[in-house]
């Protein structure tokens, strides 16, 4: 049956005039290719173990087999691509003609946008293709992972800017495209009160337990969905820097998935799909704005989406906490953030007294920050618990809840990876712009685990994949992107270099809602002077300037 079928195939792809000898070469060679896809097992790891093979070359076994199935299976579809269904064919095609134009695309002299579309551009919507399965979006990106990272490693010893042209080539080429497609295709929210919860977590030995209080502490644990980027170390893994200066071996890092799914009170959680788990290996590891990026892609449909780092405390009821304030917010389209409480703090003794909030913007003046907006000044302002939610400036990484419809209209930016400063200050500007009020919450419903002393950074793994040193560069360059966002006038089209930095950024860029300009007035910062201005709105809990008609909310 597999011969005749290649058989017809071929002939349907091979000119009449192919004369018979080609024709059995061509299938014979179809045939080869099938067999070998067919006896590469699996379970990489699992084979490496009953031949002997030592873990140290297991990985690279992994992706080395992962990258020849996908390259023999290219080769097999190039030989029918009249016979792929057709919005694989059509991202194929895309990607070609993405792939065929991409100096124009480097040198910013053609948007991306403009070589697919033309001078019209992409209309965006919704599609009438039905949403993508849950399976395809994680087994996408995890693919997409695997050859990024195959990609990198012949980009190891290049400088900052040619790791970047790396990383931009391939996702401009791929990831890109997928990424409109989903954002087409989105699943129909639902209001079932359901919540979505984006955890990304890096070698992080309180994972379990995070992910464990969250579902023992939650008012209605069957409503919550948990969607984990693991990033983990399970060979030949290196700590954090230790006093002596110093990384030392270690042992591989918790599974955090497999933890929790077979404990007792997983089990059933995850045998009914409440946890969502994407894999990557430690030097495949793209910073948090990147695996947050990742994350956003495993929401299906729930009402509400929420976001925590994987080194969390809850309080009782936190879930139905966290929805009834945001409830409360005088907006149409509120968000919920503030820098959570120590995780040594009794959070219900806080439960009768005000939470942080969230208020002090600064200009870091280190070379490795480049100068970008960093959040520092929160405080409880408020003497008193109040009923409604206080206008506040900025939304934090570590505790946000929003209605999950931002999720399309506000969508996680992939050309930001390797940053570790900057993600707060552009989703603020970013949601603010796209008609999003902020609040901070009435009372703290989660602690966080503020020092991590010793324990491993991203970026010595990026360290290591690369060459020492490389971070800190690549990172101030990936930042000239939000920094252009923002205004900051050392980083406009014209003074930026290189130009593909701006690759999609009107996809990814500030909202339509309310002007930017508006945004940096009320919050006080100064793009040019790098000055901030003491605004005492957000300090003293009044609205900020034009929202004076919400002031009887926070009489006391």
């Amino acid at each position: 049956v597999l011969i005749l079928t290649m058989t017809a195939v071929v002939r349907r792809s091979v000119p009449s005039s192919t004369n018979t000898p080609a024709l059995l070469g061509i299938i014979g060679t179809i045939l080869l290719l099938l067999v070998y896809l067919l006896t590469i097992p699996d379970d990489v790891p699992a084979l490496a173990q009953q031949v002997g093979m030592a873990p140290v070359h297991t990985r690279s076994l992994r992706h080395s087999v992962a990258k020849k199935r996908q390259q023999l299976k290219s080769a097999l579809q190039s030989l029918t691509t009249n016979h792929m269904p057709p919005r694989i064919a059509k991202l194929r095609e895309t990607s070609e003609i993405v792939g065929e134009r991409l100096g124009e695309i480097r040198a910013g002299t053609e948007t991306v946008e403009e070589v697919l579309h033309g001078q019209q551009g992409f209309g965006g919507g919704a599609s009438n293709k039905p949403p993508m399965e849950l399976k395809e979006i994680i087994d996408y990106l995890t693919t997409w992972i695997h050859t990024l990272h195959e990609t990198l490693v012949e980009a190891k010893h290049e400088s900052h800017f040619g790791i970047w042209e790396a990383y931009h080539d391939l996702t401009v080429k791929t990831l890109y495209l997928w990424d409109r497609d989903y954002l087409q295709r989105m699943p129909t929210r639902r209001d079932d009160g359901s919540i979505y919860l984006s955890l990304a977590t890096y070698r992080d030995e309180n994972c379990p337990n995070t992910i464990k209080w969250a579902f023992e502490k939650a008012k209605n644990p069957e409503k919550l969905f948990v969607g984990m980027v693991q990033q983990n170390c399970y060979a030949n893994c290196r700590s954090g820097i230790m006093a002596n200066g110093q990384a030392e071996d270690t042992e591989p890092d918790v599974n955090c998935y497999k933890t929790f799914c077979e404990s007792e009170a997983g089990r059933a959680l995850c045998a009914s799909g409440n946890v969502r788990n994407l894999e990557m290996d430690e030097p495949e590891s793209l910073g948090p704005y990147a695996a947050r990026y990742l994350a956003s892609k495993m929401w299906y449909g729930e009402n509400w989406f929420m976001q925590t780092d994987a080194h969390m405390t809850f309080l009782q009821d936190w879930d139905a906490i966290s929805i009834e304030m945001l409830q409360k917010a005088p907006s149409k389209k509120p968000v919920l953030s503030h820098y959570p409480p120590s995780h040594l703090v009794d959070l219900e003794a806080l439960s009768k007294e005000s939470a942080s909030r969230l208020c002090g913007p600064v200009f870091a003046n280190s070379d490795l920050e480049n100068q970008i907006v960093r959040l520092e000044g929160a405080n409880r302002y408020d003497k008193i618990q109040v009923e409604s939610p206080r206008f506040a400036p900025f939304t934090a990484a570590g505790y946000f809840v929003a209605h999950a419809d931002f999720l399309r209209e506000v969508p996680f930016d992939p050309f930001l990876p390797w940053i570790f400063m900057g993600e707060e200050i552009i989703m603020s500007t970013r949601l603010w712009t796209a008609g999003y009020d902020i609040f901070s919450p009435v009372q703290n419903v989660v602690g966080h685990i503020y020092v991590r002393r010793h324990k491993p950074k991203f970026w010595e793994s990026v360290h290591r994949a690369f060459t020492f040193g490389v971070h800190n560069p690549l990172q101030a360059l990936i930042l000239n992107r939000v920094k252009y966002q923002l205004g900051y006038p050392e980083a406009s089209k014209d003074m930026l270099k290189p130009k593909n930095l701006l690759t999609a950024v009107e996809q990814y860029g500030m909202g339509t809602e309310r002007p930017l300009s508006q945004y940096m007035e009320i919050v006080g910062l100064n793009m040019t002077t790098k000055e901030v201005k003491y605004t005492e709105w957000c300090e003293k809990g009044h609205p900020p300037p034009g929202f004076e008609e919400y002031n009887h909310l926070y009489q006391l």
